[in-house]
């Protein structure tokens, strides 16, 4: 709509004039400026501009009636979540059924025929080395030779229960020569790192985990692994369990975040009630302050070997050596606490009751 339909005819000054709008509102007279031009002010401006055919006042704006105030804003609540439960960091339920399908088999192998037993740590030990070996290549790129390692490592398993401890030592020396010579195969580049890592991992696997087939050959052997098995697994999880429940200061914070020394107070307690349960019932000759001894050793053992093994992963950047059992990792993520408390519990139960 054009905007001039809204405009007022125009009405001379007079009676006609004052009736229309008032004579409140008579234009002033205009008086010119030194231009020549005719202005009085800013009203009259306006009358004039009326007189020209545009709206005869300025229109006045209407007051305004104050707006309603806007309901309160309910008070800010705090928008922090609320404090989350300590969670594990593994799948409980898959950890735990794999667990108790581990024992099944070693339970029964020990209580049905001991060589299957024996059977049974040669391809821990060989499985171990093939994690530990392929890690280290991916890793760091050393290339210690597995075949040598896998099948001196599995000699010395089997030596340890035939010949004993002379027979462990052996096959250990045996698989190191052969992991020399093997690896001259290849060029010379990085020799030395490549059979160092060979002879370490000969060591570290194969040669400690002789120790519990040395534990078999006594005339109570099926009770010694026992206790040996009980003892490290009761000690990790006390330290678990103390540990999730109470733990504030850190054991070793660069080495294994997760680790408290309330945990490991309660690695303590609980393999050292284990150790005297042992070593009363199930032990020849055993006395329940051996042990409380024995339990002290093992939960000590037990976690440095758990920290050790996690110096090697955070070496190598990874969180576990494998994924082949659900919930656990690797097979190393779960030897890294029995092969270092192997020898100690073979030791000192040589000194408590001999090793008949």
């Amino acid at each position: 709509m054009n905007d001039s339909s809204w405009a007022v005819e125009p009405v001379a000054a007079g009676p006609a004039y004052d009736a229309l709008v008032g004579p409140h509102t008579r234009p002033m007279p205009i008086v010119p400026d030194a231009a020549g031009r005719d202005f009085d002010d800013r009203d009259a401006r306006d009358r004039g501009a009326a007189a020209a055919g545009g709206p005869p006042f300025r229109a006045e704006t209407p007051p305004q009636e104050p707006m309603p105030s806007p309901p309160p804003s309910p008070a800010p609540q705090d928008a922090s979540p609320p404090p989350q439960k300590k969670r594990a960091g593994r799948d409980l339920r898959a950890a735990i059924g794999v667990g108790v399908g581990l024992g099944v088999v070693i339970f029964a192998s020990l209580f049905v025929v001991k060589a299957v037993f024996v059977g049974v740590v040669v391809v821990a030990v060989v499985v171990g080395l093939w994690e530990l070996t392929s890690r280290l290549q991916e890793r760091k790129g050393i290339k210690a030779p597995l075949v040598p390692l896998a099948v001196g490592g599995a000699a010395m398993v089997v030596a340890g229960y035939v010949q004993g401890a002379e027979g462990a030592w052996v096959a250990m020396a045996l698989t190191a020569l052969a992991v020399l010579v093997w690896r001259m195969t290849e060029p010379p580049e990085d020799y030395l790192k490549d059979v160092t890592a060979g002879v370490f991992a000969a060591f570290y696997v194969p040669f400690l985990a002789t120790f519990v087939t040395l534990l078999l050959t006594a005339d109570d052997g099926a009770q010694r692994v026992i206790t040996f098995l009980v003892l490290t697994v009761v000690s990790d999880t006390g330290a678990y369990a103390v540990g999730w429940r109470f733990g504030k200061h850190k054991l070793a914070p660069r080495i294994s975040p997760g680790k408290t020394r309330e945990g490991l107070f309660g690695a303590i307690a609980f393999a050292m009630v284990a150790g005297a349960l042992c070593m009363e019932f199930l032990i020849d000759g055993g006395s329940w302050w051996q042990g409380l001894l024995l339990g002290l050793a093992v939960a000590v053992s037990a976690t440095l070997g758990d920290l050790g093994e996690s110096m090697i992963k955070r070496d190598l950047g990874i969180k576990d050596m494998g994924t082949l059992l659900p919930g656990h990792g690797g097979i190393m993520d779960r030897l890294d606490s029995l092969l270092p408390t192997a020898p100690v519990v073979w030791l000192l139960l040589a000194a408590f009751v001999g090793t008949g």
